[in-house]
């Protein structure tokens, strides 16, 4: 990968030369990505399966499905990467596929579907000048295994880019009006009956009011009990997505100087699971 990323910037940077570029033109930087710097072959990748943009398969088996959008319209953080992703969740649930990914021809993230949750697998800024070596958690032989390094998100800038527009079309929740990336929990997310605990607006922002009532709705029932509609065997993960959203909020310890008694009580319960906001 090191030895070929020079030219894949090359590559990148001439097929961007004209600027306002379709979302073809991102969909071949993916492929010059997968093809060029990774392992897989040009028949790995197939197109429009089931309407996902890319399904990445070897040997019959689907790894990864990504949603493909215009050059410059995804910016980690915003609502326009959560509505990518939206879609990727719809199709990848549909064909059984086990991870999922958005990306703009800059910005690629990718995140695996564990127990009705998404855990960040890499997130790349494509236009960095050395190659993120992160990447081959998307290889052939790294996209099956779980990946052993940390998500870094970078500062969401105070102005969206200007042609960040695109907000997908997404099925809500008919109680809440929210799409499924605002929940927890997500059993099918062509499914809304089993989307469970909100703990996000509309907007993509944590819900201060509804995250601790969503943690809190666990930390009671954890231990033997099932929380209505999330299996028993989910609620690890369930916790850790909202103990990544309370510690990027601030919330949780040590980062709070006096935290919440639900806040302490998540940080407790992590420590009994085995589990560590790094973890998170």
């Amino acid at each position: 990968m090191s030895a070929r990323w020079t030219q894949f910037r090359q590559a990148r940077a001439d097929r961007l030369r004209h600027g306002g570029e379709t979302e073809r033109v991102a969909e071949a930087i993916m492929e010059d990505l997968f093809t060029g710097l990774l392992d897989w072959s040009k028949g790995d990748i197939a197109y429009q399966v089931g309407f996902a943009d890319i399904v990445l398969t070897k040997n019959l088996a689907k790894y990864f499905v990504l949603e493909v959008k215009r050059p410059g319209t995804l910016w980690p953080g915003r609502q326009s990467l959560e509505g990518a992703l939206e879609q990727a969740r719809r199709y990848a649930d549909e064909q059984k596929i086990p991870c999922i990914g958005a990306s703009d021809g800059r910005f690629l993230y990718a995140a695996d579907i564990v127990q009705g949750t998404l855990r960040d697998r890499v997130l790349l800024d494509l236009e960095h000048p050395e190659v993120p070596l992160s990447l081959w958690w998307l290889s052939v032989h790294g996209i099956y295994r779980p990946a052993e390094e940390d998500v870094e998100w970078p500062k969401v800038p105070a102005h969206t880019p200007e042609n960040v527009t695109e907000t997908p079309d997404t099925p809500l929740h008919p109680k809440y009006k929210l799409p499924s990336t605002c929940f927890a929990y997500v059993g099918d997310s062509n499914n809304p009956r089993t989307w469970k605990l909100p703990y996000r607006t509309a907007s993509g922002c944590v819900d201060e009011r509804r995250l601790p009532k969503a943690i809190q709705a666990l930390l009671s029932n954890y231990r033997g009990a099932k929380v209505r509609g999330i299996p028993e065997q989910a609620i690890p993960s369930v916790l850790q997505v909202l103990a990544r959203a309370a510690a990027a909020e601030g919330r949780m310890p040590p980062y709070a100087s006096d935290p919440a008694p639900v806040y302490k009580q998540l940080a407790i319960v992590l420590d009994q699971l085995g589990l560590t906001l790094a973890d998170a």
